[in-house]
């Protein structure tokens, strides 16, 4: 690389090395030569992070839901750090008078909410295992997770008992202690009693422990804190088991890095929690927002309602996947194209500005004062609350031309970042104010070493001028193993390197860019190998393309595609061609695939993509992929035997060459 801005180098590749034969150089953050965060006093464990801020901030909201007042949402009503204290107190004396106690595995069953932190923390101070529950997922995989993890102890969201009581007779052998966030009701028991469990509503379990004390566990920093289950787009779940300092060094380095740019944390800070806590991405945002005193507030549950709770939450801070901002950026698009001629000239006038004036290099929030106020803010800014600052992305590829749109008219800082539950979410992340990062998750995070491996079969060389291989991440955020399988551990843990197995290439200012994944490749008939994640994030640039899935195998020539059309675009399309029928209709009709595999066929020869790459048929699904149909995972991502054996059943994987 020709510059290396935002990293330095700490160890050399040795071509033919044994330990590392095929790995290039070792970086790390600028920020930080040192791959050990100083300590801080009294900070060694998640709990530290909740006691000391209760401590620092007593007074200070902590946990907010709205209020509903005649069926209608209200304002949001706040417990304060001691007041969530001192429920934790009560909720830890009541597990341990269960008989709970060090190295127990504590099931938490439903959506974000209070007592979800509050179970969270109970188990933190008496150093239970905490084990989340997918809430996205059905009974299948909460019963394997039980079973596998040997929870004792569940606290469950009141409307997820029924989901939890299909997982018996096999979790029974193991759950003997339910605790509801709400009521329980007496049929409930009875189904319960079979099975010899014991079951209490949060209330009743309040009083189990109220005449009682005791002693917090000694607890270090080397101690497993929770076992995450990644939901996996192959096989059963596989139970990741993250420490205490996994979580606490990724903090420190989050720290590090907003605090270079100007941007820290602080008890001011309003956090809305809607990405399900049962992950790590959202998990250690929370830990961090508790760290630094921030509140954090909690949504109704109802995508359909998000953007109403943020309006009345106005948070500060706001962490989304891709997919949610993919409808931010296309709600956003649709509104200024229907504005009417004036306020399009006027928007397209501001956005070419100020955008020139970011190229430049001026900050975002010095690019254009005066059309951030009377443009943006109205346009944008106010339909995230009016106050957001910096708006992350994870969990999947974020599109180039979605995060430089959204750099612009947010004004906030648009950070990408890029991590697994195996490194505990945080790997890379860009920094503000810096346009050549546009299109990457930027440079590693501090106190994270990262390395590519070459991976010669797909033509990646970590030593080439371009360096692209497998990302390879060593360090104190690497997690412990996974839970029971030493086999699997094995398989992605290499002399203390975890191989994520995504491609990556390294930028010259130092900043990486996610290129691939190593096990989605493939080979078709006439012997050539189709890397098809790569191929999806080119094809899913289209305007009539909101997402794709690409399936081909070594008995066929061609590539096939399954797509969701983009709504708003097609039926503009329809429109503009004479074609009247609603959307479904058109997602059947053969002049609709005409026109997406035109457009498919457009970005392939802008994109130099060869022969064999480009997408010979095409149906359309006018349902998006979702999970409700095990299509996706909870955090995005394509299942894809899942996708092929779905599509496969209703005869829609077929050649429809137009």
């Amino acid at each position: 690389m020709a510059e290396k801005r935002f990293i330095v180098e700490v160890e050399k590749a040795t071509e033919g090395s044994e330990e590392r034969p095929s790995m290039g150089p070792v970086y790390r953050s600028i920020f930080c030569n040192d791959p050990t965060p100083p300590p801080i006093q009294g900070l060694e464990t998640c709990w530290d992070i909740f006691r000391m801020s209760v401590e620092k901030y007593p007074t200070k909201p902590m946990l907010g839901v709205r209020e509903i007042v005649d069926g209608k949402p209200g304002k949001y009503k706040w417990q304060t750090y001691k007041e969530v204290y001192d429920m934790v107190v009560i909720v830890g004396n009541s597990i341990r008078a269960c008989g709970y106690g060090d190295g127990v595995k504590c099931g938490i069953y439903g959506a974000n909410g209070p007592k979800w932190i509050m179970s969270m923390e109970a188990c933190n101070a008496h150093g239970l295992f905490c084990v989340p529950l997918y809430d996205t997922l059905g009974a299948g995989a909460v019963e394997f997770i039980i079973s596998h993890a040997e929870v004792s102890i569940a606290f469950v969201e009141e409307k997820k008992i029924p989901e939890l009581l299909k997982t018996f007779p096999n979790a029974a052998k193991y759950i003997k202690t339910l605790v509801s966030f709400g009521d329980v009701t007496p049929e409930q028991r009875q189904e319960l009693e079979k099975f010899e469990l014991t079951i209490y509503s949060w209330n009743e379990f309040l009083k189990v422990g109220h005449d009682q004390t005791f002693d917090l566990p000694e607890k270090k920093k080397s101690d497993v804190c929770t076992i995450m289950y990644t939901s996996g787009t192959t096989g059963d779940p596989k139970g990741v088991l993250i420490s205490n300092e996994s979580i606490i060094t990724l903090l420190a380095g989050i720290e590090k890095v907003l605090k270079s740019c100007n941007e820290k944390l602080s008890e001011k800070d309003v956090y809305l929690s809607y990405l399900p806590l049962a992950h790590i991405f959202d998990r250690v945002i929370e830990e961090a927002m508790i760290m630094h005193g921030a509140s954090i507030g909690f949504w109704r549950g109802d995508v359909r309602l998000l953007l109403e709770d943020i309006g009345e939450l106005k948070p500060t801070i706001f962490v989304a996947v891709p997919r949610v901002l993919d409808r931010v950026y296309n709600g956003l698009t649709q509104k200024i194209s229907t504005g009417g001629f004036i306020k399009q000239t006027v928007f397209n006038f501001a956005y070419s500005y100020k955008l020139h004036n970011i190229s430049k290099g001026q900050n975002h929030d010095e690019a254009s004062p005066l059309f951030d106020r009377i443009v943006f803010n109205k346009v944008v800014k106010q339909g995230l609350g009016g106050r957001v600052r910096i708006i992350l992305s994870g969990a999947a590829p974020l599109s180039r031309h979605v995060e430089g749109f959204l750099r612009v008219v947010t004004c906030a800082h648009i950070l990408q970042g890029y991590g697994l539950t195996e490194t505990c979410a945080g790997t890379f992340v860009s920094l503000p104010n810096h346009k050549d990062m546009l299109g990457t998750v930027g440079p590693p995070v501090p106190y994270v070493d990262v390395c590519l491996e070459s991976i010669p079969e797909m033509g990646y060389d970590a030593l080439a001028s371009t360096p692209r291989g497998e990302i390879c991440v060593r360090g104190r955020t690497v997690f412990t193993g996974y839970y029971k399988r030493e086999d699997l551990t094995k398989e992605v843990m290499t002399n203390g390197w975890f191989h994520t197995g995504d491609i990556g290439e390294w930028q010259p200012n130092g900043t990486m860019k996610i290129i691939d994944r190593k096990k989605n490749i493939f080979k078709l008939s006439q012997g050539e190998y189709v890397a098809v994640e790569h191929l999806e994030n080119i094809y899913v640039q289209a305007s009539a393309v909101d997402s794709i899935w690409i399936y081909g195998n070594s008995f066929e020539s061609y590539l096939v595609a399954i797509i969701n059309p983009n709504k708003p675009a097609l039926e503009q399309w329809a429109e503009e061609n004479d074609i009247t029928a609603n959307f479904d209709s058109l997602c059947e009709d053969s002049r609709t695939k005409t026109y997406i595999i035109g457009e498919l066929v457009k970005i392939a020869k802008d994109k130099k993509l060869k022969g064999f790459e480009f997408i010979k048929a095409v149906n359309l699904d006018p349902v998006p992929f979702d999970m409700e149909r095990g299509l996706m995972t909870p955090t995005f991502k394509k299942k894809r035997p899942e996708l092929l054996k779905y599509y496969q059943s209703g005869c829609k994987i077929k050649a429809q060459n137009s």
